[in-house]
C-alpha cells in the first residue's frame, strides 16, 4: 500500500479512503502501535466464548451454556475471574 501522500494523490478511491481514515484516526493508530497495552487477551476470551455459544446454538438454553463456560473456567483458573464479572 502506498504511503499517506501517495495514497491521497491516487486515483483509486480505496486508497484515498484508507489514507483519509488513517489521518482522522492518527492519534489512535499511533497509540495502538506505540503503547504497551493490548486488547489481544480480551479478544481471545471473547472469541472463545463466541465459539462455545455458536457450537451450542439450538441445542440448549442458558443453564447448559453457563455450565460449559464455568467448566472451562474451572480448568483454567486465570479465566475464572474474567468470567465471574
Amino acid at each position: 500500500m502506498p504511503g499517506g501522500a501517495e495514497a491521497e494523490a491516487s486515483r483509486l478511491p480505496e486508497f484515498k479512503s484508507e489514507a483519509s481514515g488513517l489521518q482522522q484516526d492518527k492519534a489512535a493508530v499511533l497509540a495502538g502501535l506505540t503503547l504497551p497495552w493490548s486488547q489481544g487477551p480480551l479478544e481471545g476470551h471473547v472469541n472463545r466464548l463466541k465459539l462455545l455459544k455458536r457450537s451450542m446454538y439450538g441445542r440448549a438454553k442458558l443453564p447448559l451454556l453457563r455450565a460449559r463456560v464455568l467448566h472451562v473456567a474451572e480448568k483454567e483458573p486465570s479465566r475464572a475471574a474474567l468470567l465471574a464479572g
